[in-house]
């Protein structure tokens, strides 16, 4: 501990120990909210907790910045409740435990919490200091981020009087977040109608080796949707051997770039050597057109002891190959605005077969709203052409870029000023509660976002680093003071 100790923001290492004996995983935060209106009253500070126990705490502005604009700064007090194998944590009850390693500060085999735990001691520093120059500021601390994004969704913005919002919820230093995706999912259930095999043999075809990845922070990265691949293959190799289809699985999360699918198949004897050759035709097809990329990518025939009785229908084998390949999928635009940023994109991340129909899971994101919803429209019509039902869920809304943004501008400055070099600009193609506050605002709100190098979130392994946290520290005290 002597290196945060001797830190130049020991305060805000000092309120983040303190914050991390309160349990406050992601749906058990009364006890964290509670604690922050304590905080906020024994400063004589304004307080409001709403229903959805948020925490609005409000603070005039220090001499000189009287009447300036109201500043919101934001976190969320939730974190993400993971430990290792073997860890007896108990996250319903117990602290969390630091250990410093050089430069880094991390917990004893659980998640950290400082996502985003960091952005709520760097609001109770400010809060609590007489000596950092602000202007009037309303600290906004939300609740079960994690899980859903509830606590930005049940804000009622007529309780904030601020219109510019520091979001502290990013996890890379030097990055200056100015837009977010929205998303929509759509899950496509296509009735299963199955009818009497006729043929003799049950073989297992799989996608495997991909590398898969996270379908917002790795869409750009052009991995091979196993999902997908599977239906390609499917499809090519029916124009050559006659095969029946039993079932077809593959993904694990809807916003995760599947890594590898399998269909169970029935055929007869005689097709099986022509069959297994156009697998391994199509491995070493798919390795070239996936060279740099994925190319550990295997398709793997497999021979099977039972042969199913029933398998689907011609019709519904087909429309299920019909809607794996035509799902669009991947990066579908790239942002005109930021260089390098996917603005909209489509992840089919789950096919299941199931008792009686064969469902298809995707998730939508796009930092335009129209576009987001033009994609879930073409879903929509693929759907209604195969005959099957599509549901959306409610989705979470984008913060589209602003040409114009006086936070932009400040923060950048700042950055400048502190670092002598320029901040990398961008935007995130996920979902921020800023998109949440874009849209209750209506677009009336200038926002940012930024944060301290963070490493391996919502894992047992995550960490930070601690000079990050002091540097960062000092560009939002610099940006405040210049926001006069």
């Amino acid at each position: 501990m002597e290196k945060i100790m001797k830190s130049t923001c020991k305060e805000v290492f000092d309120y983040f120990q303190e914050l991390n004996q309160i349990p406050r995983g992601s749906g058990n935060e009364q006890a964290v909210s509670d604690w922050l209106v304590a905080f906020a009253k024994d400063l004589d500070l304004e307080v409001i907790q709403d229903e959805a126990l948020n925490v609005i705490i409000r603070k005039p502005g220090s001499a000189g910045y009287e009447e300036s604009d109201v500043v919101i700064l934001q976190g969320h007090m939730d974190m993400v409740p993971e430990k290792a194998e073997g860890s007896d944590h108990d996250f319903e009850c117990d602290p969390i435990d630091f250990i410093v390693e050089g430069d880094f500060v991390r917990a004893n085999q659980t998640t950290l919490g400082a996502d985003n735990g960091i952005a709520v001691a760097y609001a109770l520093t400010i809060l609590a200091s007489k000596e950092i120059p602000h202007p009037p500021l309303e600290v906004l601390i939300t609740t079960n981020e994690e899980t859903g994004m509830d606590g930005a969704l049940g804000l009622n913005p007529a309780h904030l009087q601020g219109r510019k919002l520091i979001n502290i919820d990013s996890e890379v230093e030097g990055e200056l977040l100015v837009s977010c995706a929205g998303g929509i999912g759509a899950v496509t259930s296509l009735t299963l109608d199955r009818t009497m095999s006729q043929a003799d043999t049950s073989v297992e075809i799989k996608v495997s080796g991909l590398k898969g990845g996270h379908s917002g922070m790795e869409i750009h990265k052009q991995r091979g949707n196993a999902v997908q691949i599977l239906g390609r293959v499917l499809s090519e190799i029916a124009k050559e051997v006659s095969f029946e289809m039993v079932s077809i699985e593959g993904g694990s999360k809807h916003n995760a770039i599947p890594l590898s699918a399998v269909a169970q198949l029935v055929l007869a004897q005689a097709d099986v050597a022509a069959f297994e050759a156009l697998t391994k035709n199509w491995s070493q097809q798919l390795k070239e057109e996936l060279h740099g990329i994925d190319e550990g990518v295997e398709v793997v025939l497999t021979q099977t002891e039972a042969t199913p009785e029933q398998v689907m229908t011609q019709e519904v084998r087909d429309k299920v190959l019909a809607i794996l390949n035509l799902t669009p999928t991947g990066v579908l635009m790239m942002s005109q605005d930021i260089e390098g940023l996917v603005q909209t994109s489509n992840n089919l991340g789950i096919v299941r077969t199931e008792e009686d129909q064969v469902t298809f899971q995707s998730t939508v994101r796009s930092s335009i709203r129209s576009l987001k919803f033009e994609v879930a429209n073409r879903l929509e019509q693929l759907a209604n052409l195969a005959g099957a039902k599509i549901d959306f869920d409610g989705g979470y809304p984008e913060w589209q870029y602003r040409q114009e943004s006086e936070l932009r501008e400040v923060f950048v400055a700042a950055y400048q000023k502190q670092y002598g070099q320029e901040p990398v600009v961008t935007a995130l193609h996920a979902g921020l509660e800023c998109g949440v506050f874009s849209e209750k605002f209506e677009g009336e709100i200038d926002q940012i976002s930024f944060g301290p190098n963070l490493f391996d979130v919502h894992t047992a392994q995550e960490k930070m680093e601690i000079s990050s946290v002091e540097r960062t520290f000092d560009l939002l005290k610099t940006a405040l003071a210049m926001l006069k």
